[in-house]
C-alpha cells in the first residue's frame, strides 16, 4: 500500500454541503450494479443491499449509488450493504462509495483480526469474531470443538457495510429480527451494530454451554476408576480449543465498553444502552471461560497425579516379586557353584529340604508383601 494511501483521511460533512459534494462524487465514481452477480464488479460476494427509511425496507431501483443517493436525499435513512469474503477488487467499489479509510479496507479483505473498536473520521470500523460448536460423537485427540469466523462492521451517518469471514455467522436471521422492530431500526446503522454484537454474544454463551458437556465428560471420565488410562490427548485438545474461544471472546470487552460508555456520534444514545446489557453478557462468557481453564488445569494435574500414583503401585508390586525371585535365585546360585567339598550335596534329603526351604521363604515374603498392599 502507498504512503499516500496510508495518509487518507475519512473527513466529516455538513448537512447540506456534504450532502452535495456525495451527490457530486458518486456521479464520477464507479457505478456498483448490484442486479445481478455476472454484471456485477463484486461478484458472488453481496449477499444484501437494503435501503431503510424510518425503520422500514423501501425499494430502491438501480444500484448501490441509487440506493445512497436516495437515503440521502431524504435525510433520514441509512443503506446496509452485506458482503461475504470479498476480495480487493470486489470491494474496491465500496471502499470508494462511502469513503472507507484503506487500513480498515485492509483489515476487512484480509481478515484474521483480533476483535477490536475503531475510529476514522465519522466512520467506525469493528471487527468481531464469530464462533460456532463443532458437534461430535466423541472427544478424542484430533476433535474439532470451536470455529471461527470475522463479521467486520463500518458505520457511518448513513451506511453499515458487513463484511463476513466463514462458513457460519450467518446476519439474515439477525436482519429479519430488525425488521421485525421497526422502531429500533429507525435509531439508525448503530441499532445494525447493537444486533450484530448482540447476536455474536449471544452465540458465545451457547457455544460455551455446549463446552461444558465436554469439560463434565473429560471430568467424569478422568476421575473414573480406570480414569489413569484416559488420553491426556484429549485433555490438551480441548484445552486448545478453549483457548481459541478465549482468544473470541475476552478481547471484546473493551470495545463493547467503548460503545457503551464512549460518546459517538454515529452511535444513537439510547443504543449505547443497550450496548451495556451486551458487555455484561461478554463478560460472563469470559469468566466462564476463564473458569474452565482452571478447570481444565485441575484436570489435568489430576490425571497426571493418578498416572504417577498407579506408576508407583507397578513399581511396588515389581520390587516384591523381584523380592520373592531373589530367594530362590540366590540359593540357587549357592548350589550351583560345583565345589567338591560341599556337605549338602551328599545328603540324601538335601534336595527336598532346600525346596521347602525356598517355597517356605517365598511364601513369607508373599504373605508380609500382600498384608501391606504391595501385591
Amino acid at each position: 500500500m502507498s504512503m499516500a494511501g496510508n495518509l487518507r483521511k475519512v473527513r466529516g460533512l455538513s448537512a447540506v454541503g456534504g450532502l452535495r459534494r456525495v451527490a457530486r462524487l458518486t456521479r464520477r465514481r464507479r457505478r456498483v450494479d448490484l442486479s445481478h452477480p455476472a454484471r456485477s464488479p463484486l461478484g458472488s460476494s453481496v449477499v444484501n443491499c437494503v435501503a431503510y427509511e424510518d425503520g422500514v425496507r423501501v425499494p430502491v431501483e438501480g444500484d448501490l449509488a441509487d440506493a445512497v443517493e436516495r437515503v440521502r436525499k431524504s435525510g433520514d435513512g441509512f443503506v446496509w450493504l452485506g458482503l461475504h469474503e470479498p476480495t480487493s477488487d470486489e470491494f474496491a467499489g465500496i471502499a470508494e462509495q462511502f469513503d472507507l479509510h484503506p487500513l480498515a479496507v485492509e483489515d476487512a479483505v484480509e481478515a484474521h483480526q483480533r476483535p477490536k473498536l475503531e475510529r476514522y473520521g465519522e466512520t467506525l470500523f469493528a471487527v468481531f469474531k464469530t464462533v460456532c460448536y463443532v458437534e461430535h460423537e466423541e472427544l478424542t485427540a484430533t476433535s474439532e470443538v470451536v470455529d471461527t469466523g470475522e463479521i467486520m462492521v463500518f458505520l457511518g451517518p448513513d451506511f453499515a457495510v458487513t463484511v463476513r469471514h466463514g462458513m457460519h455467522g450467518s446476519l439474515g436471521p439477525v436482519r429479519e429480527e430488525l425488521e421485525s422492530h421497526p422502531r429500533q431500526l429507525a435509531k439508525g446503522p448503530s441499532a445494525v451494530l447493537h444486533a450484530i454484537a448482540d447476536h455474536v454474544v449471544d452465540e458465545y454463551l451457547s457455544v460455551v454451554d455446549a463446552v461444558q458437556a465436554d469439560m463434565d465428560q473429560v471430568e467424569t471420565d478422568v476421575f473414573a476408576e480406570d480414569g489413569e488410562r484416559v488420553d491426556p490427548g484429549r485433555i490438551y485438545q480441548l484445552k486448545r480449543e478453549l483457548l481459541e474461544l478465549k482468544r473470541a471472546v475476552v478481547p471484546l470487552g473493551r470495545p463493547l465498553l467503548e460503545l457503551a460508555d464512549r460518546p459517538m456520534r454515529v452511535v444513537d444514545q439510547e443504543i449505547q444502552a443497550y450496548f451495556r446489557d451486551v458487555a455484561d453478557h461478554q463478560l460472563r462468557a469470559a469468566e466462564q471461560i476463564a473458569a474452565f481453564d482452571e478447570l481444565l488445569n485441575s484436570i489435568l494435574q489430576a490425571h497426571l497425579a493418578q498416572v504417577t500414583v498407579a506408576q508407583n503401585e507397578d513399581m511396588r508390586k515389581i520390587t516384591a516379586w523381584a523380592a520373592i525371585v531373589a530367594v530362590p535365585t540366590m540359593v540357587c546360585g549357592v548350589y550351583g557353584m560345583n565345589f567338591a567339598h560341599m556337605p549338602e550335596l551328599g545328603w540324601r534329603y538335601g534336595y527336598p529340604l532346600v525346596l521347602g526351604v525356598i517355597a517356605v521363604a517365598c511364601l513369607v515374603l508373599y504373605r508380609g508383601f500382600r498384608r501391606n498392599g504391595w501385591l
